[in-house]
């Protein structure tokens, strides 16, 4: 089959006037935050949460904890394919690139692309496949080939000359530990990632995330209270500074916050073992609102609208461009 696979990268600024565009997964961190009658008050503070977080991790030379400030962009990424009698076109990943601005030195400073990590494939994946796999079966099991069409197109991504001329470094993907497991704190720490822990299996995330490419490390930065799990590809510790890595660390450890209080924003820190509870009542609240139930139910609608527009009309030529490189 003769196609021709191209990516279109589009970028716009996060801030407390953002307005979510019609393309926009509704269900990403950062356009739940711009809903409803305080949408630019939780905006607002969510941005005064991120600048507060990065200062307090980047304190050297920063007295008066004001030094540096966070801007984040939003990139949309859509998957072009230029087939023999189809062109095809729809919105595949949403993540997040922040920028770091020294104003002690009036410098803006590159940070990471990745952090908040969306797709509509995965709402599909998980809100779709998984469910109608499991459907009356009395045991949880995982398809076979699930994730390997998510896993191929980001990686197809990642790999592209669009992304290369766009993105000087891999992306690093910044999300919640697993409820389902237990974490064990290790000897070894970073000065700015924190704490290590290391988990007693991997869970469905991490199987996941491997298709795409990535490999997870656990950390606890310092004053947090329980680790981040984070994504990458290559070395973690060696590929990026300490200010790329505490603008990641600094802006999903706020989104966390307010998405998951009962673990990032709990009252007491996790330990040697530790096991992350949803159902956790000792945790204090942000003044941000958030509908977490609401982004459930988005979740469902959008893996089916990725079902009807594009995985069953595209599924011969989908199958045809991405099963020879699905692990």
């Amino acid at each position: 089959m003769n196609t021709e696979l191209t990516f279109t990268i589009k970028s716009i600024r996060f801030d407390e006037n953002y307005n979510p565009s019609e393309n926009t997964r509704i269900t990403t961190n950062f356009a739940n935050l711009a809903r409803g009658e305080k949408r630019q008050e939780n905006l607002r503070n969510a941005l005064v949460m991120i600048d507060n977080r990065f200062n307090s991790l980047a304190h050297w030379d920063n007295a008066r904890g004001d030094r540096y400030s966070v801007e984040l962009e939003i990139i949309s990424v859509a998957l072009n394919i230029n087939a023999e009698s189809n062109d095809i076109t729809f919105p595949v990943i949403e993540i997040l690139k922040t920028n770091i601005i020294d104003k002690k030195n009036n410098e803006r400073i590159e940070g990471i692309v990745g952090n908040n990590f969306s797709s509509y494939v995965r709402d599909y994946d998980f809100s779709v496949v998984l469910p109608e796999h499991n459907k009356n079966k009395s045991d949880f099991t995982i398809p076979d080939n699930f994730g390997d069409l998510h896993g191929s197109i980001f990686e197809s991504f990642v790999n592209s000359t669009d992304y290369k001329n766009h993105f000087e470094k891999s992306p690093v993907i910044c999300l919640s530990v697993s409820s389902k497991n237990v974490y064990q704190r290790t000897d070894n720490q970073h000065p700015v990632l924190g704490i290590e822990y290391q988990q007693d299996e991997l869970s469905l995330t991490d199987h996941y995330f491997a298709k795409m490419g990535l490999h997870a490390r656990y950390f606890m930065p310092p004053n947090s209270v329980a680790p981040l799990a984070f994504y990458f590809h290559g070395d973690l510790l060696r590929d990026y500074t300490n200010l790329e890595l505490i603008s990641t660390i600094s802006t999903m450890e706020a989104f966390q916050k307010i998405y998951r209080p009962e673990i990032y924003n709990a009252n007491s820190t996790a330990g040697k073992y530790y096991q992350p509870n949803l159902n956790h009542q000792d945790y204090s609240l942000t003044q941000i609102v958030y509908d977490r139930e609401e982004r459930s139910q988005l979740a469902v609608e959008q893996g089916k609208f990725t079902e009807k527009h594009f995985i069953k009309p595209y599924q011969t030529i989908l199958e045809q461009l991405f099963t020879t490189s699905a692990r």
